[in-house]
């Protein structure tokens, strides 16, 4: 669904004749492409799913966003700001991430009554509830907070 709606965006960019759109999009399906021959040399299957597919582009994200810090640190503003348009670009396909609010509330029953050493069986079952809808990082903090 994911890699199909890219690659029908990727189309439609082209006709548009959006460069920019289309150029990053076309890394996004490269990217995909790649994790898909990967995981066939290993297992034998085609496809990636749609969580797998996700976890592309939450990677590809990732990298921009990093790029982004960098280029900053170096002062290569046009180089950020390329960097940023395809962050935007690549956002677009993501799910909305939670709040911080939401996230506190999907832990909450499951820190319920740890205490601070149980914080690896607690992260573990978050990251499990919270299924990618936001940053490991974020949801780090928040268990430590709670159980803190």
């Amino acid at each position: 669904m994911l890699k199909t709606d890219i690659e029908n965006a990727t189309r439609a960019a082209m006709k548009s004749h959006n460069a920019a759109l289309v150029g990053t999009l076309r890394m996004a399906l490269a990217a995909i492409k790649n994790r898909e021959l990967e995981k066939r040399a290993k297992s034998g299957a085609t496809e990636l799913t749609e969580e797998e597919t996700m976890a592309v582009v939450k990677s590809e994200v990732k990298k921009r966003k990093d790029s982004v810090m960098e280029f900053e640190k170096a002062s290569r503003q046009d180089l950020a700001d390329k960097e940023k348009a395809e962050l935007a670009i690549l956002e677009k396909y993501l799910p909305v991430e939670l709040s911080d609010e939401e996230i506190e509330k999907l832990i909450r029953p499951l820190a319920a009554g740890r205490v601070a050493t149980d914080f690896g069986a607690v992260m573990g079952l978050a990251m499990k509830a919270i299924a990618g809808r936001a940053s490991g990082d974020r949801v780090s903090a928040t268990v430590k907070r709670m159980l803190g």
